[in-house]
């Protein structure tokens, strides 16, 4: 990789860090190329980024994004997105499904380095759009027992009659 792609890579990494919510970081070890494939569709579907790089370039890049300081040592995946939640289930989700291979290391949430258990408890909360479903329903529930209690009385009335 030549000096300039590498300047190319950082900048790109910078810009992206510097938006997003949480970046966490996994060690994926004796993954095979289909299992990360797996991984990266996962965070495909949910507008997340996933990117192994280089652990030189990706401090560099944390450090100009204006993030604490993450130590890489190892294989490194990095996976971030806007949101604080939907990185973190995309690892935890990874994880569980291959845990002889991928592991959660560190993670990032707002630029301040997290601990393993507010990574996992992002991770078990209900994204955006799972919430405003929530909503939808309980705002739904007291229309749709009417619509029934009028059904079924609508139904007893014809028996009647």
């Amino acid at each position: 990789m030549t000096r300039t792609r590498k300047e190319e890579l950082v900048a790109e990494m910078t810009a992206e860090f510097k938006d997003a919510g949480a970046i966490i970081v996994c060690d994926y070890k004796g993954m095979t190329v289909e299992n990360l494939e797996v991984v990266r569709n996962l965070a495909k579907d949910e507008d997340t980024k996933v990117k192994v790089v280089k652990n030189r370039l990706a401090m560099i890049a944390l450090e100009n994004a204006g993030c604490e300081a993450v130590d890489f040592k190892d294989t490194n995946l990095v996976i971030w997105g806007d949101t604080q939640v939907l990185p973190c289930k995309i690892a935890d989700k990874a994880a569980t499904e291959f845990k002889d291979s991928f592991a959660i290391k560190t993670g990032l949430i707002q630029g301040e380095v997290a601990s393993m258990d507010t990574i996992m408890a992002m991770a078990k909360l209900p994204t955006r759009d799972e919430l405003i479903g929530m909503l939808l329903n309980v705002w739904n529930a007291p229309v749709q027992n009417f619509t029934i209690g009028m059904q079924a009385l609508a139904t007893k009335k014809e028996e009647e009659a």
